[in-house]
């Protein structure tokens, strides 16, 4: 039996298509995870903080509590240089100690420094930063750190100690 000329171009063209549109699926696949992209263990918010050299996304933390600050109608933050190397100096003081500091110590060092109205969510155990943030936002205490209506300024920092009962330390910083 024969077939005619438009039925076989038409078979010829569904199996171009068919032999195409893998190779089309892959190259876009492909742009698109050049356009997003993440880290070795995906976004930064889960990043294992378990591991020596291991640094925080200081950013993606500002972002995050950015946006929940203003689901709560709140202004964001911005990281601070001297906010930051206070946060890290203190987690690296607490992974040394084997636990974490007390708040009110770390903020008084940070208004002795000139940062009006500190605040401080110090903290260990967490091993990534979504788990901080959510220990964070479920205590009312370190919740009221993030939702402070005055602060304008962030550092946060976090340090590993893998010897310790805790492994990670945790510490946000706020201030005026």
């Amino acid at each position: 039996m024969k077939t005619r000329p438009a039925v076989r171009k038409r078979l010829a063209l569904k199996r171009v298509a068919l032999l195409v549109l893998p190779a089309g699926l892959a190259a876009c696949s492909a742009t698109e995870a050049t356009r997003a992209p993440v880290g070795p263990a995906g976004p930064s918010l889960y990043w294992p903080m378990t591991a020596a050299g291991a640094q925080i996304d200081a950013g993606a933390a500002r972002d995050m509590i950015a946006a929940y600050r203003r689901n709560k109608g709140l202004a964001p933050l911005a990281l601070d240089p001297g906010l930051q190397r206070l946060a890290e100096t203190e987690t690296a003081a607490m992974a040394a100690a084997g636990r974490p500091s007390q708040a009110d110590i770390v903020k008084s060092v940070a208004a002795r420094m000139g940062f009006p109205q500190p605040g401080a969510n110090l903290s260990a155990g967490y091993h990534t930063l979504a788990e901080a943030f959510s220990g964070w936002r479920e205590s009312p205490a370190h919740n009221a750190v993030m939702l402070d209506p005055t602060a304008t300024r962030m550092g946060i920092a976090t340090a590993y100690a893998p010897g310790s009962k805790y492994k990670v330390y945790w510490a946000l910083l706020v201030a005026k």
